[in-house]
């Protein structure tokens, strides 16, 4: 199953509305803006790259082009995320160095496109949350629970994770 997001769903911004691909990750509820996310893909085993560290789950390959995938689980510094049924790649560009870079993020499934007034996302709390706070962007009011908006371009930070990874150090892993 792959699921490609049209570019007219990436028009987010009309009115005051904001859209975020939701997902769930360890239990808990997260949201990426829409306009970073490519395509949705079904879990496949990703080939393994010897002397990464944890959160590097490995890459697939996507129409020819090699995929770095990220365990977001992992990434957040829990335990790493174990595949089930619904468990699936989220295709996301970021950018470096003025080019577009796609990346994987493993989630545990994903739930749905929510298109949610910006009146309806509170700031980022100073405390409380499990993961780093400058991975946070802010989080979404639901009424009955809170999603929590990532800033993707922090989380998978290509500089950070390159630093992490050892590239251009001493070759081997550090996290």
């Amino acid at each position: 199953m792959t699921l490609v997001i049209d570019s007219k769903a990436k028009a987010s911004d009309a009115g005051g509305v904001v859209q975020y691909l939701t997902f769930t990750l360890g239990g808990e509820n997260y949201g990426i803006p829409i306009e970073r996310v490519r395509e949705i893909l079904e879990y496949v085993d990703p080939t393994v790259i010897p002397m990464m560290p944890s959160f590097l789950r490995g890459v697939i390959n996507l129409r020819g082009a090699v995929v770095p995938v990220i365990d977001l689980q992992s990434r957040f510094g829990r335990e790493a995320t174990e595949v089930a049924k619904r468990s699936c790649f989220v295709i996301v560009e970021v950018e470096h160095d003025g080019e577009a870079q796609s990346l994987g993020i493993l989630v545990d499934a994903v739930d749905e496109v929510l298109a949610v007034e910006r009146s309806r996302i509170e700031p980022k709390p100073g405390f409380g949350t499990r993961i780093r706070s400058d991975f946070v962007d802010g989080l979404l009011n639901l009424d009955k629970h809170f999603v929590i908006t990532l800033d993707i371009r922090q989380v998978l930070s290509l500089e950070e994770l390159a630093s992490l990874v050892g590239v251009g150090g001493d070759g081997g892993t550090r996290a």
